[in-house]
């Protein structure tokens, strides 16, 4: 790992999005009225999400544990495309932008697993850091 012994800690936030497409929209009703065989595709995904964004270090080995002191998953539903929103903030010395696209790939992935029994055309696209505030680069560009 990069030595960040010589940092200060300053408040850190990364939003980062994925996008879930499927190909119909008894699809969508079936998410929005919570008809899905699984479960509660939004509550459960968030649910993963929170565990993802926690999860980053464990499984990505350049990344450095730290104190993740907010979390905000959001869904935007347009026709047939779920856009995924996640913000992640902490007060540390290094940045969020990692654990907000894991997160955001952990939601998008975990609505895939439970929309896959009830539509075979789904597609994951556009995991990427949409804004990052703090630190010596800030990206502050949505």
């Amino acid at each position: 790992m990069v030595d960040i012994t010589h940092k200060s800690n300053t408040l850190r936030t990364a939003v980062a999005q994925a996008i879930v497409k499927v190909s119909s929209e008894e699809t969508i009703r079936a998410i929005q009225n919570k008809m899905v065989p699984k479960g509660d595709v939004f509550a459960m995904s968030k649910a993963a999400g929170l565990l993802g964004v926690k999860k980053t270090s464990d499984l990505l080995p350049d990344c450095h544990p730290l104190p993740i002191e907010f979390t905000d998953i959001s869904y935007e539903i347009d026709k047939l495309q779920i856009k995924i929103l996640i913000t992640v903030k902490t007060n540390y010395k290094t940045g969020v932008e990692v654990e907000a696209m894991h997160g955001a790939s952990i939601v998008a992935l975990n609505m895939y697993d439970m929309l896959k029994p009830i539509d075979k055309g789904i597609e994951i696209s556009n995991i990427r850091l949409l804004k990052k505030t703090g630190g010596k680069s800030d990206l502050n560009n949505p």
